[in-house]
């Protein structure tokens, strides 16, 4: 992650390529650099921090050793990159673009490597010296390895090796009016020019040139050249593709076409967990935590109580949290909002593990609630999106949820990364404990790893429900939603998403509780959205449900497609893929998301910016 920018033409490269990477300023990022082709060689710069640091180093020396006047020289084929750091520490050194060891190729990436460790090795056996911490540099490398005098084929065979999910543009020094590139998952678009051709991971970058595009499907190999483009698959067959025109301003350009930020970030959910786990999950059989400011296997090794700070979506993270740490590591949890936890003076010391989840790393309770743990000897670990925040400075450990920037105010795909990096935790301390048997551990990752594919494949197929769902229900003025261990914190994040776009009132309940008085709130046709995905417990929540819908309820409900036990009980029913019940969670909130999305938009509500809240909580 996070931005990519290219350019091949007659102008000079080195500005065009920094007004691309500032259009894709939104997104986020931690470090940037740009290469372009000079008089022979590449001249590439990088620097940590935003854009402004990176302008002040191309007045200095360059990371090849030339300085400004080098690179203010006419250089008409470039690349350029906004890194967000998922492999290695924010540096110089792991900021892109990438070269091979001669510096005659250089890349930027988007995504994440899986097979990486296996390729440098082999790479590391042929005498290639790597100079960074990332996965990334081991595309450099490969084309470089691979390359006959032909970039574009040196860039077919090196994609033919990798594993993952990612987009790359390469350009060579031998070649230097050539950009190659490939697209698996991650986004990468093609600006058409006039004697000049723009490659970029968003339409942002070179809207300002061009509203001519191509697009490039999963495994595609793109040439580009000042005066024509070409598309192939993997296998070097060739492919038409038409040349679109966008009639997109600025901000749509930012919202990749989506009427919302949120729309586009609960599409961004496949791509954001992968993100998250991809790495994580390399090796198919196991966990890897061991990564830049996590805590080391002898702490949690040694935990025997954890505790959950947390609040809002995050809270409802850390709940689903509890379910998979009991239920695999087999040690005890509690759970607190943090803005309780901070005054009721806990009880809490040395041998406790406690766990604040913030997306931004910055909210105030949260962070109060982390303090007073580590100063009574507690051991803290992070989760949170944000480098740099205060929560990770604030802790012992952290792990991050990589979801990318989050521009809408209700959470979406940082919810589900939080939800991801708690199952991969569970799945560490069960490792670690010996409470699961290796075989479960690796049927679990192997689930854990489908998981994109399974949203990808969820949000395509339950659009038309949903709409068709909202449609029926989206003028009631009150709903309650339901739901029985791991669905309940789904309930309860669903019945938030509502309430805070669509701001109609909305009760949550674990479905056990509805004789304990929820019931006496339904009435002819009250919404009560179940969430009654597999688990040992759908037989009881599927009598909650009679109840409701004899009360005259009108009953949604979220079951597991080929389940049949839920859809006789209920009005209508949107189904998610199967996959282990506790992995459930991830896969159930979508619909929900998507449902509180279509109500509020029918509302003629703005889903972004929801009346009186703020994306970060920074006071009490």
């Amino acid at each position: 992650m996070c931005g990519i920018v290219g350019y091949v033409g007659a102008r000079p490269a080195r500005e065009l390529l920094l007004d691309g990477l500032h259009k894709l300023e939104y997104r986020g990022y931690d470090s940037a650099g740009i290469s372009v082709i000079a008089d022979g060689r590449i001249d590439a710069v990088r620097a940590v921090g935003n854009l402004s640091a990176l302008r002040a180093k191309l007045n200095g020396p360059s990371d090849s050793g030339r300085g400004d006047a080098a690179a203010a020289r006419p250089a008409g084929t470039g690349i350029g990159h906004t890194r967000w750091a998922t492999h290695g520490r924010v540096s110089e050194e792991n900021a892109h673009p990438h070269s091979d060891s001669a510096d005659r190729v250089h890349v930027v990436v988007n995504g994440i490597v899986e097979n990486y460790m296996a390729l440098k090795q082999r790479l590391l056996e042929h005498g290639c010296v790597f100079t960074s911490e990332t996965d990334a540099e081991v595309i450099a490398h490969l084309i470089a390895e691979r390359y006959e005098g032909d970039l574009v084929d040196a860039v077919r065979r090196a994609y033919l090796e990798l594993e993952g999910h990612f987009a790359f543009v390469a350009m060579s020094v031998d070649e230097p009016d050539v950009l190659a590139g490939a697209r698996k998952e991650c986004p990468l678009i093609i600006g058409r020019g006039e004697g000049e051709q723009f490659v970029a991971s968003a339409v942002p970058a070179f809207l300002a040139e061009t509203r001519r595009v191509q697009v490039i499907n999963n495994g595609e190999i793109v040439r580009l050249a000042p005066n024509e483009v070409t598309i192939t698959t993997a296998d070097g067959a060739p492919v038409e593709r038409a040349v679109e025109t966008v009639d997109w301003d600025q901000e749509t350009a930012e919202k990749g076409g989506y009427e919302t930020f949120m729309l586009k970030e609960i599409h961004e959910q496949a791509d954001a967990l992968a993100e998250t786990i991809a790495d994580r999950t390399a090796s198919g059989t196991g966990v890897d935590l061991d990564e830049d400011g996590a805590l080391g296997d002898p702490v949690l090794t040694g935990a025997r109580r954890i505790v959950i700070v947390a609040c809002g979506t995050a809270y409802h993270a850390g709940v689903i949290g509890r379910y998979a740490i009991e239920e695999w590591a087999r040690i005890p949890v509690e759970i607190d909002i943090a803005s309780e936890y901070r005054y009721r003076n806990p009880v809490v010391g040395p041998g406790d593990l406690v766990i604040g989840i913030s997306q931004s790393g910055e909210t105030a309770d949260t962070l109060a609630a982390m303090r007073l743990a580590r100063e009574r000897g507690a051991t803290v670990l992070a989760v949170t999106n944000t480098m740099g925040s205060q929560a990770t400075r604030d802790a012992d450990g952290v792990l991050f949820t990589r979801a990318g920037l989050e521009i809408g105010v209700a959470a979406t795909k940082t919810f589900v990364c939080q939800v991801a990096v708690m199952y991969l935790l569970a799945l560490r301390l069960a490792e670690l404990h010996r409470t699961l048997p290796p075989e479960r551990v690796s049927q679990l990752v192997a689930e854990i790893k489908h998981l994109p594919h399974s949203i990808d494949e969820l949000i395509g197929d339950c659009e038309a429900s949903v709409q068709q769902i909202a449609a029926s229900c989206w003028e009631s003025e009150f709903f309650l939603y339901i739901g029985r261990h791991v669905g309940l914190p789904v309930a309860l994040e669903g019945a938030l998403k509502l309430k805070e776009i669509s701001y109609i009132s909305t009760d949550a309940y674990a479905a056990g509780e509805m004789k304990h008085g929820p019931i006496a709130l339904l009435e002819e046709s009250t919404p009560v959205v179940c969430v009654a995905t597999r688990s040992p417990v759908l037989d009881k929540l599927v009598s909650n449900v009679q109840e409701a819908r004899a009360r005259g309820a009108r009953v949604i409900a979220i079951a597991t497609a080929g389940e049949g036990l839920v859809e006789a009980h209920a009005d209508a029913t949107m189904s998610v893929p199967a996959t282990d019940w506790m992995l459930q969670p991830i896969l159930a909130v979508i619909p929900l998301q998507l449902l509180a999305y279509a109500i509020a938009r029918r509302r003629d509500l703005n889903v972004d910016q929801p009346r009186n809240l703020a994306k970060t909580v920074t006071v009490e």
